[in-house]
């Protein structure tokens, strides 16, 4: 028997034989088996892909074409024909951004710049709040209008965000347009980033196209320890603690002790840490191998120690994005424009009317709508600086309760981000009474305590974004408010859940890890031959294959 013929009966063995039909699911939409990096398909495809686009590195236009092609591909296996919403989406901003630039007259600008703006943020809506909307107003008014039958493409709120950000960067002048739309629609289809971020700026990704490719050795080994990094966060540690422990809780919490919903709320702390910021590292370590840099989108948050340090270490890329874009937009921390409390204006009145819609159910979204609301209120009618302070964290407050609403359309998303927006305004009164601190180091303990409570806020906040209603994340709140010291039967659940609490364990002790010793985890992988990184990425996609459970989980972000 030869070598190729061991192989292939070793290959028919473990995964058994292709059939023509299984190749052709491999190229068609199937909503149950969607393109993720922590597969085996891809890995395939992606090997075949960079392939070819090694022979391709000299021809400009020809190799952009090439990674669109294959971007475009790679989101219609995540969308399906939604795909071609992509396509033109991006035909309507790259003609409004011509416009703009070549038109010399503020007011024109504006005018086409508004129409991007309602055009897009339109089309995210439709998808992502027609139902919350209508069942909102059949709640408010006791109509009856049915739901509709909307499916959400995966990732619209990224490449929406991210084509928002060229055109209005366009407006600002901060940069020039792209040459032609082949360039623009490989910024906004680059398929690492495409689905679930980072959220790239166009001043920031454009100069690398055109740029010539110069990929070092030193790039390819960041790349590939970020990847190997990245699937075992996603594969190994995110989807086996969320399959046998976390979804079960959160489904029906008053199913399982208090403990159990404690450790769950601990659990999914690290489970979207890992998955999310797995699905980051995969992402730039992937365009690192074709030649681009896309920003650090995590920095350890749980060391963080405030909820504004947080923000600086979670999500880099949407936090920024939401103070370049909405929070400076509609004032900062200058007093407002008429516009900057038009807009503001409309949507707290639509936030007091749908805290009124669900008094029934809680006093919670009443309470938020009418604090707020009477922030905004004073702040037409206080002192200056008094009234600057205000409108800051009023317009700090508005931004946070927006990025909540942005994660999903549910009164325990809108409720999570009042909660964070609530928590950075406090801190920054904290930070204006006792401005030394941000010029002293603090001592160990005082930073120790700092990240404790820092941490369980945002654990305690976690429980509104996952918990699948307001109602579900009340019931493990006070599950948990019930808890009390029975060491026996934490021992019983402990030992039931040995293997999920010891990936959690694993998942935090990675997490809070000092710099130097990752580091120095970097190095010694660093100086390992090629071949042998080859091998541990080959042994790390069979752990992927190995440890699968209930098929490929989707990465959170996906739904956003």
């Amino acid at each position: 028997m030869t070598t190729i013929e061991s192989i292939n009966n070793w290959f028919i063995q473990n995964f058994g034989a292709i059939t023509i039909e299984q190749v052709k699911s491999w190229f068609v939409y199937n909503e149950d088996e969607k393109l993720l990096f922590n597969t085996g398909l891809f890995l395939g495809l992606f090997l075949v892909f960079y392939f070819v686009y090694g022979f391709l590195r000299k021809t400009f236009y020809l190799r952009l074409t090439y990674v669109i092609l294959f971007s475009l591909f790679f989101y219609y296996k995540s969308s399906g024909i939604y795909f071609l919403l992509l396509l033109l989406s991006s035909v309507v901003d790259y003609g409004l951004s011509q416009i703009i630039y070549r038109e010399s007259r503020d007011s024109v600008k504006k005018f086409y710049l508004v129409i991007s703006v309602i055009l897009n943020l339109a089309l995210l809506g439709y998808f992502k709040y027609m139902n919350f909307l209508i069942v909102t107003y059949n709640d408010m008014f006791h109509g009856n209008f049915a739901l509709h039958n909307v499916f959400l493409p995966v990732g619209i709120s990224f490449y929406t965000f991210q084509s928002m950000s060229y055109i209005i960067e366009i407006y600002r002048e901060e940069i020039k347009p792209t040459k032609n739309y082949i360039e623009y629609l490989f910024f906004v289809s680059f398929f690492p980033q495409l689905v679930a971020g980072p959220i790239v700026r166009a001043k920031d990704f454009l100069p690398q196209i055109y740029q010539k490719l110069n990929l070092t050795k030193q790039d390819v080994n960041n790349a590939l320890f970020l990847i190997i990094g990245g699937l075992i966060k996603k594969t190994v540690i995110s989807n086996y603690i969320s399959v046998n422990f976390v979804d079960r809780v959160f489904d029906t919490p008053m199913s399982y002790t208090s403990f159990e919903n404690l450790m769950a709320s601990y659990g999914y702390a690290i489970q979207i840490y890992c998955d999310f910021s797995g699905y980051s590292d995969m992402a730039i370590g992937i365009a690192l191998l074709l030649g681009f840099k896309l920003p650090v989108n995590f920095r350890t948050p749980y060391k963080s120690t405030s909820i504004t340090d947080f923000w600086r270490r979670w999500h880099i890329s949407l936090s920024t994005w939401l103070k370049d874009f909405l929070y400076i937009s509609i004032g900062g921390n200058r007093n407002g424009s008429f516009a900057g409390y038009l807009f503001p204006s409309l949507f707290f009145f639509g936030l007091l009317l749908w805290g009124m819609s669900c008094y029934n159910e809680s006093v919670i979204p009443l309470v938020i709508a009418g604090i707020s609301i009477l922030i905004f209120a004073l702040s037409f009618l206080l002192s200056s600086k008094i009234k600057q302070t205000l409108v800051t964290n009023f317009n700090l407050f508005t931004t946070m309760l927006l990025g909540g609403l942005w994660h999903g359309a549910g009164a325990q998303f809108i409720v999570w981000g009042a909660l964070h927006g609530l928590a950075l305004a406090v801190h920054k009164i904290f930070m204006e009474f006792f401005p030394s601190k941000k010029d002293k180091s603090p001592n160990f303990l005082w930073r120790f305590f700092s990240i404790v409570i820092t941490f369980h806020f945002v654990v305690f906040c976690w429980i509104f974004f996952r918990a699948r209603d307001f109602e579900t994340a009340l019931q493990v709140i006070n599950n948990i408010g019930q808890l009390t010291f029975e060491p026996e039967l934490w021992k019983t659940i402990i030992l039931g859940y040995k293997n999920v609490f010891g990936l959690m364990l694993f998942g935090y002790v990675w997490h809070f890890l000092p710099e130097n010793f990752t580091n120095g985890m970097k190095s010694v992988f660093d100086k390992t031959p090629l071949l042998v990184k080859a091998i541990i990425l080959g042994f790390v996609y069979w752990i992927v294959y190995a440890t699968a459970v209930a098929g490929s989980q989707p990465f959170i972000y996906f739904q956003f």
